[in-house]
């Protein structure tokens, strides 16, 4: 069976959710410069995990044009659709995503899903019936790696559970039928290759104590890569802070200002040392407010400027070839899953 020769880093974003500045900078911009630097080296997958989208309720009739607008901000953000070491593809249309799902399901145990902590922690907040999808989304994130055989995939905090158990599932089954699957490494050696900025977590500004996250309810203290400048700038003005009365990087006691200065650092492309040296000390909280909203709001006018630009034809086109070599590359390790399981002859 013909293999990709070059090592596969594999990452996707749902699509139907309003990105915002801590996905940017915690996912898009590290992929995007791995992508950049190292395509060559690697075979870079970066799919729409669309049949993710409604493991939890979401308007299925907005979810194709969710779609198209996160590829759109993928461009604009820099992803080069021009290497051909670069694959951009969605989920559902690769059917061996589904299809391997199933397989890996006749192999899990319902023991390994109910310790999953994200699962309970977004079936705990749902308002509405919680989805047998929800239950058995890491089987599916385990299917979409092992099927495009990535050795790195990089995942924040609340997912390494699902890295792990991918990795379980992977060996399991290569120990029962053979050489199925490439494993993909263990967190730590991921943390590694990807770097300080992988799993990157943006804290909102209203509750710095919590990350910033599209699946939050209150819209106040998330900047979104659409809002304008004006309400990003608005938005940063009024978030949250503390009484101490002295500027200082202390995630611990300072959640809110050590937010702000590292928010700062990463959009002004400045050291984290280097904010840290010009605020520190400072005993009022206003100028590093301002410098932070003024920065932001030059940053999304440029960056919504770029998405207005975006071919969207440039992008269905990546997706049809991307998707043909997809398929057929997925369609290699579903055969000789199939084959080890009885399945095909």
């Amino acid at each position: 069976m013909k293999h990709m020769n070059k090592p596969v880093i594999l990452t996707g974003l749902r699509a139907n959710n309003n990105l915002h500045i801590g996905n940017y900078l915690g996912a898009l911009l590290p992929i995007i410069d791995m992508a950049r630097k190292r395509a060559g080296e690697y075979q870079v997958n970066l799919f729409v995990p669309d049949l993710h989208s409604f493991t939890t309720p979401i308007d299925h009739s907005a979810l194709q044009a969710a779609i198209m607008q996160n590829l759109r901000v993928f461009v604009a953000a820099g992803l080069p659709l021009d290497n051909p070491d670069v694959h951009v593809y969605r989920q559902s249309y690769i059917p061996s995503h589904s299809e391997l799902t199933w397989i890996l399901d006749c192999f899990t145990g319902m023991g390994e899903m109910n310790r999953m902590t994200q699962f309970k922690d977004k079936a705990g907040k749902s308002q509405e019936q919680v989805s047998v999808g929800l239950f058995n989304y890491p089987v599916l994130m385990a299917a979409d790696i092992l099927l495009h055989r990535a050795s790195y995939v990089p995942v924040g905090e609340d997912q390494t559970q699902h890295l792990e158990f991918t990795r379980d599932i992977a060996e399991r089954l290569n120990n029962r039928f053979g050489e199925l699957f490439v494993v993909p490494k263990p967190v730590q050696e991921q943390h590694k290759f990807f770097g300080k900025d992988q799993g990157l977590r943006i804290r909102d500004l209203q509750e710095p104590s919590k990350k910033m996250s599209k699946s939050e309810d209150s819209r106040r203290g998330i900047i979104y890569l659409t809002d304008t400048p004006g309400q990003a700038h608005k938005k940063i003005m009024s978030a949250e802070t503390d009484s101490l009365g002295k500027v200082a990087y202390d995630a611990g006691t300072q959640p809110g200002i050590s937010n702000l200065l590292t928010l700062l650092a990463l959009i002004s492309g400045r050291t984290l040392d280097d904010v840290q040296n010009e605020y520190e000390g400072r005993t009022q909280y206003g100028p590093l407010k301002t410098a932070l909203a003024d920065t932001m709001a030059e940053f999304l006018q440029d960056f919504q400027d770029k998405l207005a630009k975006v071919d969207e034809k440039s992008i269905l086109n990546k997706l049809s070839v991307s998707e043909k070599q997809m398929n057929e590359q997925a369609g290699q390790v579903l055969l000789s899953v199939q084959k080890a399981v009885g399945l095909r002859e």
